[in-house]
């Protein structure tokens, strides 16, 4: 946006789409700077992504998932952070911190407000003349029916990519069969603390694919449901679509979150204690319903087939939703689906978890002047999230909009390493050593905190 439009449109607010972490860090900026934002959030509930996976334990302490600026905003309510050594759950998150956050905003977070497209007013994508002078219009779909139509000065995507998780079908598609016995498929790591959830794992065969953190728990808590009373029977088998090696079960003793490396080792202990199986280089062509046995039955793409399984849990990562972007003029890799700028930084073929250089607004930056991916959806396909990351972004961008581009230039974040992972391709080859993980990467799946989100929750 040049100058005379920024004067202009100085006097609207910036929106912001998503009331998770990055998005309420974003308007806690905003504000601290004197500009007013108005947060749009689809679900009923501030944090209502966190929320659905409320029942998982972070695995950073919760001295590394808030912002020292939204605590400034905090402060004057009497709010106390909680332990910084302490690990909180996705529930624990959203109330002692998210909730409180959007409550200080009052009336700049709108909730059951869903945007369903953004563009420049009066220009749809095609059209040159005069676009940097026009406000962006974002359109609105409420829980009651109502649309609405509201002009910004700037527009901060944090919408993340939680409502859309990858299938589990091995090039990117469902597999086939998948859409059709969609009721025994589940993309989140199940909740089995909740009666009807644990019934529906309880004594059963379940297949997970995936090999991030996300299946990693998904393993560890059906193997832990395998050892209780009431869960004789139960069994996973563990579908990756590379081999096993040094680093598939992540950083172990030398990961720098020890919760995470934890957690990897969990998921080895289910195997070698026999609650799991695992089958490599298997890509999911098929899930067919076998009508002798009543089960599912996985085929690969190399034609071979797997025992009857009753539950299926796709654990693939995610991928962000663009749809009601399609107006706007971005910048995106055309693999990862990331800012061009950042996806070279991202690249998990070249980094891991800790090697991601710190990046802001110039990273962020789209051919549409004023618009911002931040959060998990800037990472597009990437695994590598951390919601460190996330709050120093939005720092960054805005104090690019306010105007105070020596801020938004001086990115000073250290990210913590895994200790093993060095690299992996987004498509595994399970005969390459410390290849690729299943969309999930080396720290991939389950909400890292450091990251506002690749979660796992059911």
């Amino acid at each position: 946006m040049n100058a005379a439009a920024a004067t202009a449109s100085g006097h609207l607010p910036v929106v912001v789409i998503g009331a998770g972490p990055t998005g309420l860090t974003a308007a806690a900026h905003l504000v601290d700077r004197g500009i007013e934002p108005l947060v749009l959030e689809a679900g009923t509930q501030a944090g209502a992504a966190v929320r659905a996976w409320a029942h998982v334990r972070l695995f950073s302490t919760w001295g590394e998932v808030t912002d020292r600026t939204a605590e400034k905003l905090l402060a004057p309510t009497g709010w106390a952070k909680p332990d910084p050594g302490a690990y909180p759950t996705g529930g624990d998150w959203a109330e002692r911190y998210l909730q409180p956050l959007a409550e200080v905003l009052g009336d700049a977070v709108r909730l059951g407000a869903r945007v369903t497209g953004v563009s420049r007013s009066g220009r749809d994508r095609t059209v040159d003349a005069d676009r940097g002078a026009k406000p962006f219009t974002v359109h609105v779909a409420h829980a009651d029916g109502r649309e609405e139509r509201i002009l910004a000065r700037a527009v901060i995507d944090a919408s993340g990519t939680w409502s859309t998780p990858g299938p589990a079908g091995g090039d990117g598609l469902p597999a086939l069969g998948e859409r059709s016995t969609a009721d025994r498929i589940s993309y989140r790591v199940p909740d089995l603390g909740d009666p009807v959830t644990r019934a529906r794992y309880a004594g059963r065969r379940t297949a997970v694919i995936g090999s991030g953190a996300s299946a990693f728990t998904a393993l560890a808590l059906l193997a832990e449901l395998a050892k209780s009373g009431d869960g004789a029977g139960t069994h996973a088998t563990w579908i990756l679509r590379r081999g096993i090696s040094g680093s598939t079960f992540g950083g172990g003793a030398a990961d720098q979150l020890p919760a995470r490396g934890a957690l990897g080792l969990a998921a080895k202990a289910a195997v070698d204690e026999g609650h799991a199986d695992a089958v490599t280089g298997f890509r999911t062509d098929a899930v067919e319903f076998d009508a002798g046995g009543g089960g599912l039955v996985l085929v690969a793409e190399d034609g071979r087939r797997l025992d009857p399984v009753d539950e299926l849990v796709a654990l693939t990562g995610f991928r962000p939703d663009l749809t009601f972007l399609e107006e706007l003029r971005l910048g995106l890799d055309e693999r990862l689906q990331a800012p061009a700028g950042l996806a070279p930084l991202i690249d998990p073929n070249q980094h891991s978890c800790g090697t991601v250089y710190p990046h802001g607004v110039k990273e962020l930056s789209h051919p549409e002047a004023g618009v911002y991916l931040v959060g998990m959806k800037s990472y597009g396909r990437a695994p590598t999230f951390l919601a460190l990351t996330g709050y120093e972004q939005v720092r960054s961008v805005v104090a690019a909009i306010a105007g105070d581009h020596a801020s938004a230039e001086r990115v000073e974040l250290v990210l913590p390493e895994t200790g093993v992972c060095g690299g992996a391709g987004l498509f595994d080859e399970s005969a390459r050593e410390g290849s690729p993980s299943d969309g999930g990467g080396c720290c991939g799946g389950l909400p890292d905190l450091r990251r506002p989100l690749r979660p796992a929750a059911p």
